[in-house]
Protein backbone atom coordinates (compact mmCIF):
# COMPACT_ATOMS: atom_id res chain seq x y z
CA UNK A 1 0.00 0.00 0.00
CA UNK A 2 1.57 3.33 -1.03
CA UNK A 3 1.86 6.22 1.44
CA UNK A 4 -1.07 8.61 1.59
CA UNK A 5 1.06 11.70 0.86
CA UNK A 6 2.10 10.77 -2.70
CA UNK A 7 -1.43 9.58 -3.44
CA UNK A 8 -2.90 12.93 -2.39
CA UNK A 9 -0.29 14.71 -4.49
CA UNK A 10 -1.24 12.51 -7.45
CA UNK A 11 -4.92 13.43 -7.12
CA UNK A 12 -4.09 17.11 -6.70
CA UNK A 13 -2.10 16.93 -9.95
CA UNK A 14 -4.90 15.04 -11.70
CA UNK A 15 -7.33 17.79 -10.69
CA UNK A 16 -4.81 20.49 -11.67
CA UNK A 17 -4.89 22.24 -8.31
CA UNK A 18 -2.03 24.01 -6.61
CA UNK A 19 -1.28 23.37 -2.95
CA UNK A 20 -2.62 26.83 -2.21
CA UNK A 21 -5.90 26.18 -4.02
CA UNK A 22 -6.44 22.80 -2.35
CA UNK A 23 -5.51 24.10 1.10
CA UNK A 24 -7.90 27.02 0.69
CA UNK A 25 -10.81 24.79 -0.39
CA UNK A 26 -10.16 22.26 2.38
CA UNK A 27 -9.56 24.94 5.08
CA UNK A 28 -6.09 23.67 6.02
CA UNK A 29 -2.75 25.45 5.98
CA UNK A 30 -0.52 25.17 2.92
CA UNK A 31 2.36 24.24 5.24
CA UNK A 32 0.46 21.34 6.78
CA UNK A 33 -0.71 20.11 3.35
CA UNK A 34 2.87 20.23 2.11
CA UNK A 35 4.02 18.23 5.14
CA UNK A 36 1.29 15.63 4.50
CA UNK A 37 2.26 15.24 0.84
CA UNK A 38 5.95 14.78 1.70
CA UNK A 39 5.27 12.38 4.59
CA UNK A 40 6.45 14.77 7.33
CA UNK A 41 2.97 14.84 8.89
CA UNK A 42 0.21 12.27 9.26
CA UNK A 43 -3.31 13.43 8.35
CA UNK A 44 -6.31 12.63 10.50
CA UNK A 45 -9.14 10.50 9.15
CA UNK A 46 -11.33 13.60 8.88
CA UNK A 47 -8.65 15.43 6.92
CA UNK A 48 -8.19 12.57 4.45
CA UNK A 49 -11.94 12.52 3.80
CA UNK A 50 -12.10 16.29 3.46
CA UNK A 51 -9.23 16.43 0.98
CA UNK A 52 -10.74 13.53 -0.98
CA UNK A 53 -14.08 15.35 -1.11
CA UNK A 54 -12.51 18.57 -2.39
CA UNK A 55 -10.49 16.61 -4.96
CA UNK A 56 -13.63 14.70 -6.03
CA UNK A 57 -11.82 11.39 -5.59
CA UNK A 58 -14.00 8.35 -6.49
CA UNK A 59 -15.21 6.30 -3.54
CA UNK A 60 -13.00 3.30 -4.31
CA UNK A 61 -9.92 5.52 -4.30
CA UNK A 62 -11.09 7.28 -1.12
CA UNK A 63 -10.99 3.90 0.60
CA UNK A 64 -7.46 3.46 -0.73
CA UNK A 65 -6.45 6.85 0.68
CA UNK A 66 -7.84 5.90 4.07
CA UNK A 67 -6.04 2.56 4.08
CA UNK A 68 -2.82 4.29 3.07
CA UNK A 69 -3.19 6.62 6.05
CA UNK A 70 -3.77 3.70 8.42
CA UNK A 71 -7.55 3.94 8.70
CA UNK A 72 -10.36 1.54 7.85
CA UNK A 73 -12.37 2.05 4.64
CA UNK A 74 -15.40 4.34 4.76
CA UNK A 75 -17.48 3.14 1.81
CA UNK A 76 -18.93 -0.37 1.28
CA UNK A 77 -18.69 -2.27 -2.00
CA UNK A 78 -21.80 -4.38 -2.43
CA UNK A 79 -22.56 -6.98 -5.06
CA UNK A 80 -25.14 -5.65 -7.49
CA UNK A 81 -27.43 -8.58 -6.68
CA UNK A 82 -27.17 -8.00 -2.91
CA UNK A 83 -30.50 -7.64 -1.07
CA UNK A 84 -29.62 -4.13 0.12
CA UNK A 85 -29.42 -2.93 -3.50
CA UNK A 86 -32.86 -4.23 -4.47
CA UNK A 87 -34.30 -0.71 -4.75
CA UNK A 88 -31.44 0.34 -7.02
CA UNK A 89 -31.92 -2.70 -9.27
CA UNK A 90 -35.60 -1.85 -9.57
CA UNK A 91 -34.72 1.73 -10.50
CA UNK A 92 -32.27 0.53 -13.14
CA UNK A 93 -34.86 -1.80 -14.63
CA UNK A 94 -37.33 1.09 -14.79
CA UNK A 95 -34.87 3.30 -16.66
CA UNK A 96 -34.03 0.50 -19.11
CA UNK A 97 -37.69 -0.28 -19.73
CA UNK A 98 -38.54 3.38 -20.33
CA UNK A 99 -35.94 3.52 -23.11
CA UNK A 100 -37.81 0.96 -25.26
CA UNK A 101 -37.85 0.49 -28.22
CA UNK A 102 -34.34 2.00 -28.24
CA UNK A 103 -31.26 0.34 -26.71
CA UNK A 104 -29.97 0.98 -23.20
CA UNK A 105 -27.12 -0.63 -21.26
CA UNK A 106 -25.79 -0.67 -17.70
CA UNK A 107 -21.97 -0.70 -17.72
CA UNK A 108 -19.45 -1.02 -14.88
CA UNK A 109 -15.99 0.52 -14.49
CA UNK A 110 -14.40 -2.24 -16.61
CA UNK A 111 -16.83 -1.55 -19.49
CA UNK A 112 -18.52 -4.89 -18.83
CA UNK A 113 -22.21 -4.92 -19.71
CA UNK A 114 -24.13 -5.74 -16.52
CA UNK A 115 -27.70 -5.29 -17.77
CA UNK A 116 -29.49 -4.42 -20.99
CA UNK A 117 -33.04 -3.70 -21.99
CA UNK A 118 -34.92 -5.87 -24.49
CA UNK A 119 -34.26 -3.37 -27.29
CA UNK A 120 -30.48 -3.65 -26.85
CA UNK A 121 -30.59 -7.45 -26.91
CA UNK A 122 -32.85 -7.36 -29.95
CA UNK A 123 -30.76 -4.79 -31.82
CA UNK A 124 -27.35 -6.37 -31.28
CA UNK A 125 -28.71 -9.85 -31.98
CA UNK A 126 -30.01 -8.47 -35.29
CA UNK A 127 -26.56 -7.04 -36.15
CA UNK A 128 -24.85 -10.32 -35.24
CA UNK A 129 -27.37 -12.59 -36.96
CA UNK A 130 -25.63 -15.71 -38.22
CA UNK A 131 -22.36 -14.84 -36.46
CA UNK A 132 -20.93 -15.40 -32.97
CA UNK A 133 -23.00 -13.45 -30.44
CA UNK A 134 -20.00 -11.80 -28.80
CA UNK A 135 -16.23 -11.48 -29.11
CA UNK A 136 -14.32 -13.76 -26.69
CA UNK A 137 -14.71 -13.02 -22.99
CA UNK A 138 -17.51 -11.38 -20.97
CA UNK A 139 -19.85 -9.00 -22.78
CA UNK A 140 -17.87 -5.79 -22.91
CA UNK A 141 -18.49 -2.53 -24.80
CA UNK A 142 -14.89 -2.08 -25.91
CA UNK A 143 -14.56 -5.66 -27.13
CA UNK A 144 -17.84 -5.51 -29.02
CA UNK A 145 -16.91 -2.27 -30.75
CA UNK A 146 -13.30 -3.15 -31.65
CA UNK A 147 -13.33 -6.91 -32.32
CA UNK A 148 -13.56 -7.90 -36.02
CA UNK A 149 -16.38 -10.31 -35.13
CA UNK A 150 -18.24 -7.72 -33.04
CA UNK A 151 -20.45 -4.86 -34.19
CA UNK A 152 -17.49 -2.97 -35.68
CA UNK A 153 -18.23 -4.33 -39.15
CA UNK A 154 -21.68 -2.71 -39.04
CA UNK A 155 -20.57 0.76 -37.84
CA UNK A 156 -20.08 2.95 -40.90
CA UNK A 157 -18.28 5.72 -38.95
CA UNK A 158 -16.29 3.26 -36.85
CA UNK A 159 -13.04 5.25 -36.72
CA UNK A 160 -14.81 8.33 -35.35
CA UNK A 161 -16.57 6.23 -32.71
CA UNK A 162 -13.39 4.34 -31.83
CA UNK A 163 -11.44 7.56 -31.25
CA UNK A 164 -14.20 8.87 -28.99
CA UNK A 165 -14.22 5.63 -26.97
CA UNK A 166 -10.45 5.64 -26.53
CA UNK A 167 -10.52 9.27 -25.34
CA UNK A 168 -13.31 8.46 -22.92
CA UNK A 169 -11.50 5.41 -21.54
CA UNK A 170 -8.23 7.30 -21.13
CA UNK A 171 -9.95 10.23 -19.42
CA UNK A 172 -11.74 7.91 -17.04
CA UNK A 173 -8.40 6.35 -16.16
CA UNK A 174 -7.03 9.80 -15.32
CA UNK A 175 -10.14 10.58 -13.32
CA UNK A 176 -9.96 7.33 -11.37
CA UNK A 177 -13.10 5.68 -12.74
CA UNK A 178 -11.26 2.91 -14.61
CA UNK A 179 -9.48 -0.07 -13.08
CA UNK A 180 -6.52 -2.21 -14.08
CA UNK A 181 -8.78 -4.64 -15.93
CA UNK A 182 -10.24 -1.81 -18.01
CA UNK A 183 -6.72 -0.77 -18.97
CA UNK A 184 -5.85 -4.32 -19.95
CA UNK A 185 -9.00 -4.60 -22.08
CA UNK A 186 -8.24 -1.28 -23.80
CA UNK A 187 -4.70 -2.45 -24.58
CA UNK A 188 -6.15 -5.74 -25.84
CA UNK A 189 -8.67 -4.18 -28.22
CA UNK A 190 -6.11 -1.75 -29.62
CA UNK A 191 -4.13 -4.80 -30.74
CA UNK A 192 -7.07 -6.33 -32.64
CA UNK A 193 -6.58 -6.78 -36.41
CA UNK A 194 -7.40 -3.71 -38.44
CA UNK A 195 -7.24 -1.22 -35.55
CA UNK A 196 -5.14 1.79 -36.68
CA UNK A 197 -1.95 2.31 -34.68
CA UNK A 198 -2.63 6.02 -34.14
CA UNK A 199 -5.45 5.15 -31.73
CA UNK A 200 -2.79 4.10 -29.21
CA UNK A 201 -1.60 7.70 -28.95
CA UNK A 202 -4.90 9.59 -29.04
CA UNK A 203 -4.60 12.98 -27.33
CA UNK A 204 -7.12 12.85 -24.48
CA UNK A 205 -6.82 16.61 -23.91
CA UNK A 206 -7.99 17.47 -27.43
CA UNK A 207 -11.51 18.94 -27.62
CA UNK A 208 -14.21 16.52 -28.69
CA UNK A 209 -17.76 16.93 -29.88
CA UNK A 210 -20.32 16.68 -27.07
CA UNK A 211 -22.28 14.14 -29.13
CA UNK A 212 -20.71 11.52 -31.38
CA UNK A 213 -23.28 9.79 -33.63
CA UNK A 214 -23.02 6.04 -34.12
CA UNK A 215 -24.18 4.92 -37.56
CA UNK A 216 -25.03 1.24 -37.95
CA UNK A 217 -25.87 -0.52 -41.18
CA UNK A 218 -26.89 -4.07 -42.01
CA UNK A 219 -28.37 -4.92 -45.38
CA UNK A 220 -30.84 -2.21 -46.34
CA UNK A 221 -31.42 -1.10 -42.74
CA UNK A 222 -29.63 1.94 -41.30
CA UNK A 223 -29.67 3.16 -37.72
CA UNK A 224 -28.19 6.43 -36.49
CA UNK A 225 -28.02 6.90 -32.72
CA UNK A 226 -26.38 9.18 -30.20
CA UNK A 227 -25.92 8.10 -26.60
CA UNK A 228 -26.16 9.78 -23.22
CA UNK A 229 -24.50 8.44 -20.07
CA UNK A 230 -26.20 8.71 -16.68
CA UNK A 231 -24.67 8.00 -13.27
CA UNK A 232 -26.38 7.57 -9.92
CA UNK A 233 -26.47 10.76 -7.87
CA UNK A 234 -24.61 10.95 -4.51
CA UNK A 235 -24.01 7.19 -4.15
CA UNK A 236 -22.47 5.96 -0.90
CA UNK A 237 -21.52 2.54 -2.27
CA UNK A 238 -18.49 1.87 -4.47
CA UNK A 239 -20.40 -0.43 -6.83
CA UNK A 240 -23.16 2.09 -7.41
CA UNK A 241 -20.80 4.98 -8.09
CA UNK A 242 -19.07 2.98 -10.79
CA UNK A 243 -22.24 2.07 -12.70
CA UNK A 244 -23.16 3.98 -15.85
CA UNK A 245 -26.44 3.84 -17.74
CA UNK A 246 -25.96 4.45 -21.45
CA UNK A 247 -29.13 5.21 -23.39
CA UNK A 248 -29.25 5.37 -27.19
CA UNK A 249 -31.51 7.94 -28.85
CA UNK A 250 -32.49 8.01 -32.54
CA UNK A 251 -31.13 10.91 -34.59
CA UNK A 252 -33.73 10.70 -37.35
CA UNK A 253 -37.15 9.36 -38.25
CA UNK A 254 -35.68 6.47 -40.23
CA UNK A 255 -33.99 5.10 -37.11
CA UNK A 256 -37.18 5.50 -35.07
CA UNK A 257 -39.18 3.56 -37.64
CA UNK A 258 -36.54 0.83 -38.03
CA UNK A 259 -36.36 0.34 -34.26
CA UNK A 260 -40.13 0.11 -33.96
CA UNK A 261 -40.25 -2.30 -36.89
CA UNK A 262 -37.67 -4.57 -35.27
CA UNK A 263 -39.68 -4.52 -32.04
CA UNK A 264 -42.86 -5.37 -33.95
CA UNK A 265 -41.24 -8.32 -35.73
CA UNK A 266 -40.05 -9.77 -32.45
CA UNK A 267 -43.43 -9.32 -30.76
CA UNK A 268 -45.07 -11.08 -33.68
CA UNK A 269 -42.50 -13.91 -33.54
CA UNK A 270 -43.29 -14.32 -29.83
CA UNK A 271 -47.04 -14.35 -30.50
CA UNK A 272 -47.57 -11.00 -28.76
CA UNK A 273 -49.92 -8.21 -29.94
Amino acid sequence: MPDVGPLLKHWRGARRLSQLALASEAAVSVRHLSFVETGRANPSRAMVLKLAEVLDVPLRERNTLLLSAGFSPEYPESALDAPELAAVREALETVLAQQEPFPALVIDRSWDIRHTNTAARRFFAYLQDGQPANPPGPANVLRRMFHPDGVRQHVTNWLEVAEALVRRARREAIGGAADERAQLILDEVLDYPGVPSHLRVVDVTAPVLPIVPIRYERGDRRFEYFSMVTTLGTPQDVTLQELRIECFFPMNDETREQARELAGHHRAADGLP
